[in-house]
């Protein structure tokens, strides 16, 4: 099967600059960027000016970051979408309904979730989001 690759500017931006600032190279950058600043405030007698460098630069790459990071974010999270729709299609007792999620209202996601949770319970296996163990006593 082959898949038609296209790839917005955008896109390209966002994951070439997710894959650069997430590098230790790039945060070890970003520390000594701070220390060289935190250094010159008695150079520059802790002005306002000063103060404002660091304001202004981290303002700015914070709001540029957090666009970054949405962007990154729904693409991974429609990657993962399509993977697990392509393993519920394959697993033949699943239920493929499942695949339409993201559609669903919370409170029909909200009824899965406790379904889901019942089923668990009867089974005797814990719940990995209330912190509650199994009955030592059920079956499996």
């Amino acid at each position: 099967m082959t898949f038609i690759r296209s790839h917005s500017w955008f896109g390209r931006i966002a994951k070439g600059t997710a894959r650069v600032t997430g590098r230790p190279t790039t945060f070890a950058v970003a520390v000594l960027i701070v220390l060289a600043w935190a250094v010159t405030g008695p150079v520059f007698h802790y002005s306002d000016t000063w103060q404002l460098v660091i304001n202004t630069g981290t303002t700015v790459v914070t709001f540029l970051m957090v666009f970054l990071i949405q962007a990154t974010q729904n693409r991974d999270s429609r990657e993962i979408h399509v993977k697990l729709d392509e393993l519920l299609r394959a697993v033949t007792k699943a239920r493929t309904g499942l695949a339409d999620l993201d559609e669903l209202s919370d409170e029909e996601l909200d009824g899965l979730l406790h379904e889901f949770r019942r089923v668990r319970r009867e089974k005797g296996l814990s719940d990995p989001t209330s912190g509650e163990e199994p009955d030592a006593d059920s079956e499996d």
